[in-house]
């Protein structure tokens, strides 16, 4: 961690826009780690922002203005290597990341239905999160799963050859576990295709 954070206190200046926190905690503290291994190693900010993205889900700005300071790195740098990435989130996203493939395979094969099946379940557009939290849709251009086609991934699981009576299936018991268990609420995707 850089000397300033811990030398550079605000004692009413609780949000002086430094990326110090005034006096209150460090609210990447979990990050530190992955900051004393990488943050003085040129060409590492991708690892960075990838394990910071990890560790909180999304990148807010107080979060790239965090790692600048800690890297000792432009934040218009930090922001321009996080928004050229599409791989890069600046939002929170649902408990289920549904990342749909959009590829030529899958959209011969129907990925618009499988799309439309999502959408209708979920009362949710492309990009949006449901109001509970738990679902965000994501169009994607290719998850290189083509024999599997029409694909979607949640999370770390594939799914493929999806109709929308599957989709609603998967969703479902999704929601169901969720709903069940909300400290453990992975399903794998073994058990849906089951």
């Amino acid at each position: 961690m850089s000397q300033e954070i811990h030398d550079h206190h605000h004692a009413h200046e609780p949000d002086c826009g430094c990326g110090c926190h005034g006096d209150q905690p460090n609210p990447f503290e979990e990050l530190s780690p992955v900051l004393d291994r990488y943050a003085d190693i040129p060409g590492s900010l991708i690892t960075i922002l990838q394990k910071a993205q990890e560790l909180y889900g999304f990148l807010s700005v107080e979060l790239m203005r965090y790692i600048a300071l800690e890297t000792h790195t432009a934040i218009a740098k930090v922001y321009g290597v996080a928004t050229f990435y599409t791989q890069f989130r600046f939002k929170p996203v649902g408990k289920y990341l549904i990342m749909l493939c959009q590829g030529t395979a899958c959209h011969v094969n129907g990925s618009k239905q499988v799309e439309e099946a999502v959408m209708d379940y979920l009362d949710i557009t492309e990009g949006e999160t449901t109001p509970d939290g738990l679902f965000t849709l994501n169009n994607v251009a290719c998850l290189g799963c083509c024999s599997l086609s029409p694909v979607m991934m949640i999370n770390d699981d594939t799914y493929g050859q999806l109709t929308r009576d599957k989709v609603t299936h998967i969703l479902a018991e999704l929601k169901e576990k969720a709903g069940q268990d909300p400290m453990d609420s992975e399903i794998s995707a073994q058990e849906v295709n089951a």
